[in-house]
């Protein structure tokens, strides 16, 4: 499975973590300890996102070529 959507990461302050949001698919988050984890944890929860969405009949974002305009 291809996992080319945009993550976006950054450090919270209020929550001691890394955070990885994916911006293409709604609710898609994880977070960590490390830059690395949390993007391992965000490959890890695309591919449940994608996995729930397929189960529920709901369709699934095809990842967007190059980046966001308002990421």
């Amino acid at each position: 499975m291809s996992l080319k959507y945009e993550i976006i990461l950054y450090w919270s302050e209020e929550d001691e973590a890394y955070i990885a949001e994916v911006p293409e698919l709604p609710g898609c988050m994880a977070d960590g300890g490390t830059y690395e984890e949390a993007l391992k944890n965000a490959e890890i929860v695309i591919q449940e996102w994608i996995e729930t969405a397929k189960e529920l009949g709901r369709p699934v974002p095809q990842p967007k070529k190059g980046k966001l305009m308002f990421a």
